[in-house]
């Protein structure tokens, strides 16, 4: 999608970088000339992906342990960052949790759980890394992944949904008081993209896959790949007038739920036939 070289000569931090969306956008970046150092909590995970994206794109990519939930775990990882590749030009808050509960079930731990890793995790990586890129005079693309439902809410992943749009909220002031230090903060809220982390948790059966593709227009998940395309370009240097941003990237599956006769989709054209014989039947009446 991107020139290659793009990202050439500079650094892209990625929470959540060793599986799933995390891994495919670090792949495209590296790909793109960028040097990445990808973050979690699981360093073996991480050594390993960052030696075969580094294998495949030869551009190196280097792994650092950091449990988000932790501020002093995410400030010795931005000084083990600095020493290594210098601060970041772009900055992705990628890491997540999440599961599938009734909310009546849900315990204290289970909300607390969550919340820490996805709004207080992205918070504690936004405040100390923005902090000090402003206090070195450097300009940096932030980006964040929701989801679809951070605008909506959904029963079932309450703590995910509150937690998502606090993210989301959290980005949208930061792009108001932190443009003036060449701070932009961007977001995208995919719909269902397949992970196996993910889905492990959110459709353990395999059962629920076929009711989600079922609501999408487009008629399919979607892929990784694509999802590292747009966050490439929301990271890049052609997208630099864009800050405050929510990107809604889910194959239509929101405006497919939200409108009142999106259902009629499933009428067939012989139905059709009949409906509008009935409606003209009844204009003069």
């Amino acid at each position: 999608m991107l020139p290659a070289g793009t990202f050439q000569n500079k650094v892209v931090f990625i929470t959540g970088g060793g599986t799933g969306l995390g891994r495919a956008m670090a792949t495209t970046m590296s790909q793109l000339g960028a040097q990445c150092v990808i973050a979690s909590r699981k360093l073996d995970v991480l050594q390993q992906t960052a030696e075969e994206i580094s294998t495949q794109t030869g551009n190196k990519v280097h792994a650092l342990q950091c449990d988000v939930k932790d501020p002093q775990a995410v400030s010795a990882c931005a000084d083990q960052m600095e020493a290594l590749t210098g601060l970041p030009d772009v900055i992705i808050n990628n890491a997540a949790g999440n599961f599938i509960c009734p909310s009546e079930r849900l315990s204290a731990n289970g909300w607390r759980s969550i919340c820490d890793i996805v709004l207080n995790g992205t918070a504690y990586i936004t405040l100390e890394l923005g902090k000090r890129l402003i206090h070195s005079h450097r300009g940096a693309a932030f980006l964040a992944i929701t989801t679809i439902y951070a605008e909506s809410g959904s029963g079932f992943v309450a703590p995910s949904a509150a937690a998502k749009a606090g993210v989301e909220a959290l980005y949208k002031s930061l792009a108001a008081e932190w443009g003036r230090h060449g701070l932009r903060f961007n977001i995208i809220q995919p719909g269902p993209i397949r992970t196996k982390g993910a889905f492990s948790r959110l459709d353990p059966t395999g059962t629920f896959e076929q009711k989600m593709i079922g609501r999408i227009p487009a008629g399919r998940l979607g892929q990784p790949a694509e999802i590292a395309n747009l966050a490439a370009y929301l990271s890049s240097d052609y997208s630099n007038w864009m800050s405050g941003a929510v990107v809604r990237f889910d194959g239509g599956e929101y405006v497919s739920m939200a409108g009142e006769f999106n259902e009629l989709r499933q009428v067939t054209s012989e139905q059709w036939d009949k409906l509008e014989s009935l409606i003209r039947s009844t204009k003069g009446s």
